[in-house]
């Protein structure tokens, strides 16, 4: 299902789209700053795709495959293009070099008979050989005229054609017809590494020969395909597209006649699948824990699920139901009866829904995505790259990436690089060039850079900070806070003779001002602007499990495991945990001085960091490590406010345009990091205007030294070089400390249990042709009777 972020499988044509440091970064050893974690070392993460041979699959059946929503465009190369736009076109257009499980470009035969450099000077040249089978679906051979077609559309020398970008094909010299109509033979003008990411997807000419046909006329349909599926239909008022078997197709059949994608909400997944609308889900892990459970309780002989509506009732609540309802007073058993009738429905309804989850499972692998804290460093605090090590060095990741991927049985290992995922060749562990978790080094980073307690203190009277005036000043208050407490608990104490129930139903239900907190400033709660809903969080430790809930601060597990971790970071502060509450007669502690505690500060400014989170329903996880994230940077003295706003708006509005100090999205891995990664880590320029031309480096951080590394790996064309170019990048990412690498993301998929050859990829790609039902059914029947 969709995170929020960029579209997997949209990085190529997303990456260098236009929606600071300067100078180079001096480094300490980098030739020795790595964790040890080399690339033989790396463990990677299986596909979990059910696999079996074609020879123990039935022929026919239709799958129904969930889709976020409606594809905008079936062009791959247009701007809005995304996800869906990658998963139906993987299954109807050829893709020259797909990627393997271990995230390796791999030569695809049904294609190509081989393609290699086969001349570096003057000129490299890459020769295609193309398999002489392959046709599209109108008949015609595939040849260099769709190469050429595609080069000249996307190679941006013509503005008439609306492209996404030109990675690569810019670089082209030439493309001309080989010894015969089976050679395609490319000769750049530059040298390109990344030669393999080109030509994928491979359009006919008939929709990259002309503006016309590029801009518009391959958004709802194409003219032609070759791939083992052929388009049937696009039905926007249902939210499908159909796809069937293609009789053109020269290499092994498609088991399945038809394969239809419907456009389903991630919200709406649980619900899609009960009703046996799809076959295939992207899902959550509350839907995957309902699965669980579904097969769980398969065996408890028709008993209903000990989960769910009404199990939370004890047998004494039971009884007290039981007897309100048959009671003599008519108004209360009516009432009583309902609410009985009520929660009998709902428990019902969720078992009907758990019987029938029962015929699905879930296929779980690591995503070829990665998500990150982002720190802006255009403006405000993090525009000192001292501060930016400190946030980092602050952060507990192996905790961060514990509260994800633990509770899913998932290896959980933070990740070490911003141009590799483990596993794949290039993975390097370099965050050592930036240091782990040391809050003794991120104190004294911020106190370089000005950032102290007694700066945090307002000066009134024109004395220095620390002066004896301020240290009277600071006496005083404590005298006035100490006759306060002593008023606050006599009321208290009276307010308890009156009603007992004021006191605990006060700690315990949230205030209409709870939507608001400020790690550090808790006594503060600040004041909500515009629509958006904004939480400063953690809370205190203490506050009650309903306002935990209010925060978001349970996450998809509906536990509250996160409690402790936010109660143990919180005491970490000099002094314990603010706002934190002691019996009645307890001697007050001494309190520090002001300078002891708070925020740090300079000038009378507190450090405070704006934290923009997302705010819909498949966010949770995203918002639970935020929420951590902010109770780490607390015991270090700086104030976190998090803001949480719409997904559709938390990109584009927010980290796209600049509009936040820290915030956690996510990239797609890519094999081809020299290319596909230079406009996520590219420095910033000057426009014309005054504004960053910044790429899609969100971060606004950058150094020359950086893209210097790329522009050199982009043109080695010795695979081993440009690797270990790309580390040496990496490790000066690292050190900039824009982009700290938290972990790689889970993918879980929710499949028919009778199907096989699909599920949860991790990086490879799916082959559609070898999907299809187990043959265990009667006389080779597909196995999905719903269809």
């Amino acid at each position: 299902m969709s995170h929020v972020g960029v579209p997997r499988g949209t990085a190529r044509k997303r990456r260098s789209l236009a929606l600071l440091t300067t100078g180079v970064l001096t480094l300490p050893v980098l030739a020795g700053c790595s964790s040890g974690h080399e690339e033989a070392t790396t463990a990677l993460v299986p596909q979990d795709v059910s696999p079996a041979a074609r020879a123990r699959i039935a022929e026919g059946g239709t799958v129904n495959w969930a889709i976020d929503s409606m594809p905008a465009t079936l062009n791959a190369f247009q701007a809005d293009a995304d996800s869906a736009t990658t998963r139906i076109t993987g299954a109807l257009l050829p893709t020259l070099f797909p990627l393997d499980a271990k995230g390796r470009p791999q030569l695809n035969p049904d294609y190509l008979e081989s393609a290699k450099v086969v001349e570096h000077e003057p000129r490299q040249v890459v020769l295609y050989r193309l398999n002489q089978q392959a046709v599209w679906s109108d008949g015609r051979e595939i040849g260099a005229p769709d190469f050429v077609a595609q080069w000249r559309a996307l190679s941006g020398k013509d503005s008439a054609f609306w492209t996404a970008r030109n990675a690569g094909y810019e670089r082209i010299e030439k493309i001309e017809r080989g010894a015969d109509d089976l050679e395609v033979k490319v000769t750049f003008a530059k040298p390109y590494a990344d030669w393999r990411s080109l030509f994928s997807p491979l359009y006919p000419k008939q929709v990259t020969g002309s503006p016309d046909a590029f801009n518009d006329g391959a958004r709802s349909t194409l003219k032609a395909t070759a791939g083992p599926f052929r388009l049937r239909s696009v039905d926007k008022e249902s939210g499908s597209v159909s796809l069937a078997r293609n009789p053109r197709w020269w290499g092994s059949p498609a088991k399945l006649d038809s394969l239809v994608f419907k456009a389903v909400k991630p919200q709406d997944r649980t619900e899609a699948l009960t009703e046996g609308k799809v076959d295939v889900a992207d899902i959550d892990a509350a839907t995957a824990h309902r699965i669980a459970q579904a097969a769980r309780d398969n065996g408890n002989s028709g008993a209903p699920p000990a989960h769910g509506p009404g199990s939370e009732i004890t047998p004494a609540q039971a009884l007290r139901s039981w007897a309100l309802a048959h009671g003599s007073d008519e108004d209360a058993a009516e009432e009583a009866q309902e609410s009985r009738d009520e929660k009998a429905r709902a428990a019902e309804a969720y078992a009907t829904e758990q019987n029938d989850l029962r015929g699905y499972v879930v296929r779980k692998s690591l995503e070829p995505a990665y998500t990150q804290l982002a720190l802006n460093g255009e403006t405000g605090p993090l525009a000192d790259d001292r501060v930016r090590r400190a946030v980092a060095r602050a952060l507990d990741r192996q905790e961060l990436v514990d509260t994800v991927l633990k509770p899913l049985g998932l290896p959980a290992a933070p990740l070490g690089s911003h141009l590799a995922l483990a596993g794949q060749p290039a993975y390097k562990d370099n965050s050592g060039a930036l240091g782990g978790q040391d809050t003794k080094e991120a104190q004294a980073l911020l106190a370089d850079a000005g950032w102290t307690r007694e700066g945090a203190l307002k000066k009134t009277d024109g004395t220095k900070a620390g002066s004896e005036g301020e240290k009277k000043d600071a006496d005083k208050a404590g005298e006035r806070k100490a006759e306060g407490d002593k008023e606050k608990k006599e009321k208290e104490s009276a307010g308890s003779q009156d009603d007992g129930k004021t006191d605990d139903a006060a700690r315990r239900e949230p205030s209409a001002d709870d939507g608001l907190y400020i790690v550090g400033d808790d006594d503060k709660p600040g004041e909500a602007e515009g629509t958006a809903t904004r939480v400063i969080a953690p809370a205190p430790a203490v506050q009650s499990a309903a306002l935990l809930r209010q925060a978001g601060h349970l996450g998809e597990t509906g536990t509250s495991e996160d409690a402790p971790a936010r109660v143990t970071a919180q005491d970490r502060q000099p002094g314990g945990a603010a706002g934190a509450y002691a019996p009645v007669g307890t001697a007050a502690p001494a309190q520090a001085p002001d300078t002891a505690r708070g925020p740090l500060g300079k000038n009378g400014k507190p450090l405070s960091l704006r934290f923009v989170l997302p705010s819909g329903p498949g966010s949770e996880s995203l918002r639970s490590v935020g929420d951590k994230i902010a109770s780490m940077l607390d015991t270090i003295g700086i104030r976190t406010e998090i803001t949480k706003v719409s997904d559709e708006s938390y990109f584009r509005d927010h980290v796209a345009s600049g509009d936040y100090d820290l915030a956690l999205y996510s990239w797609p891995a890519t094999a081809y990091p020299a290319t596909d990664d230079r406009p996520i880590f590219a420095k910033p320029v000057p426009a014309t205007d005054g504004s960053l031309l910044v790429e899609q480096n969100y971060t606004r951080v950058g150094t020359d030294h950086i893209d210097q590394l790329f522009d050199q790996a982009v043109s080695e064309l010795d695979e081993g070089s440009a690797r270990d170019l790309m580390k040496q990048a990496d490790a000066r990412i690292w050190a900039a400390a824009g982009s700290i690498p938290l972990y790689q993301r889970p993918q879980l998929v929710a499949t028919d249990k009778k199907l096989v050859n699909v599920g949860a990829f991790g990086f490879g790609v799916p082959h559609y042709q070898d999907i299809g039902f187990k043959t265990s059914q009667s006389a080779g029947a597909p196995a999905n009777k719903k269809k």
